[in-house]
């Protein structure tokens, strides 16, 4: 393994991560995949040839950018697609979250004889959807503002919803932190919708955003009680950025620099750092289970969403697409891995594991969905849909 990089220089690392990010970038585009699996891939080639390794400033900016990716993904959720596919999309949701989150725990604690706590994260990380892919997916497939794009997206939501609840509440105390973390989330929700839009109104023209500072204010403030709670940051930012969907839909262009700073400047230091910690030793090594967990995955998602979605009157070539689209996966499954290895409730093998098959279900069920069941047609309005 080489060591190129002069780690006595904090410039020369932060400009070896950010010339990766901009590969990373460019690969993307090239190829028309979701930019958080190349860097993730790029950080499993750095970490492994080249010796990347992260630093103390490295994990504040990767975990900020986790933090704030969550808030994002709850503002991506329009209300009103939530108010008119509540029905089929909590029901599929929860049994999207539900199938996997059982049924990879279940291996990983009998079958893969991982502890408790490693066997509820693999649970968790094989439960999540990605918000990322699928977005991108119906963006570019032109199906996100037809109503099976919205169910699908809303269907999203609640999988992880679930996926993230279960990190918070899980390995949380249940003590006074706890409490204070679930009333803040309340007020927050309450107050930071109603109050952080005037502050945009009245300070549009100054660069400094004193409404965002106030934002980022909360969501700091809103992380540092889950962590005292031995809970999860990304756990109040989801609600919040629920919360707030209304207030960025209202306000365009703060939800564009939003997006922008966590996509050009935070998040590639989270995945590209996600990626550090696979082992292709460790992976090569345990292709067996990686092989297993992914199957698991896949065969409870099916069985899971397939019944429901042909239940709720979708005919079988879409109910096959919203089941592989709900059966991917990569930036709350890379999360919930990495929060399990930094805590310590897993290894490295066996977050070596957990983010390769995270990173194959980000590719494969999407590449099928798309070669074999792309729709030709909006489905029909399904009679169960709450007006």
């Amino acid at each position: 393994m080489f060591h190129l990089i002069d780690e006595n220089n904090m410039w020369t690392v932060a400009a070896v991560w950010m010339l990766l990010a901009a590969v990373s970038a460019g690969l993307a585009i090239r190829f028309k995949i979701a930019a958080a699996l190349v860097e993730i891939v790029i950080g499993i080639v750095a970490g492994n040839l080249l010796g990347l390794h992260t630093t103390a400033w490295i994990d504040f900016i990767a975990g900020f950018g986790s933090i704030l990716l969550t808030y994002l993904a709850g503002a991506e959720i329009d209300p009103a697609v939530l108010r008119t596919q509540l029905l089929p999309a909590t029901v599929l949701g929860a049994v999207s979250f539900g199938a996997p989150f059982v049924a990879a725990g279940l291996f990983a604690f009998y079958g893969a004889h991982w502890t408790f706590d490693a066997a509820k994260i693999a649970g968790i990380a094989m439960s999540t959807t990605s918000v990322a892919v699928v977005y991108a997916v119906m963006i570019e497939s032109g199906l996100a503002s037809r109503s099976f794009g919205q169910l699908i997206l809303a269907a999203c939501f609640f999988t992880d919803l679930g996926t993230v609840v279960a990190l918070g509440l899980l390995f949380a105390n249940f003590n006074l932190w706890l409490g204070a973390v679930v009333v803040s989330i309340a007020v927050a929700m309450i107050a930071v919708p109603r109050l952080v839009p005037s502050i945009f109104e009245r300070t549009r023209k100054y660069v400094s955003e004193p409404g965002l500072r106030v934002l980022f204010a909360v969501i700091f403030a809103l992380a540092a009680l889950a962590t005292y709670a031995k809970s999860e940051g990304v756990l109040p930012a989801y609600f919040l950025g629920l919360a707030c969907a209304g207030m960025l839909v209202a306000h365009p262009d703060v939800k564009r620099r939003l997006q922008t700073m966590a996509m050009t400047l935070l998040t590639p230091f989270y995945f590209i750092k996600a990626g550090t910690y696979v082992s292709l030793r460790d992976a090569w090594s345990g292709i067996g289970l990686i092989g297993a967990l992914f199957a698991v995955k896949v065969v409870a998602k099916v069985l899971g969403v397939l019944p429901v979605a042909r239940l709720f009157g979708y005919p079988r070539r879409d109910a096959n697409y919203l089941t592989l689209m709900m059966a991917t996966g990569l930036t709350f499954g890379t999360i919930s891995s990495l929060y399990g290895l930094t805590h310590h409730y897993i290894n490295g093998a066996q977050y070596t594991a957990l983010v390769t098959v995270v990173i194959l279900t980000a590719i494969v069920p999407t590449l099928v969905a798309q070669a074999l069941f792309k729709p030709t047609e909006d489905p029909p309005e399904m009679e169960s849909e709450v007006p």
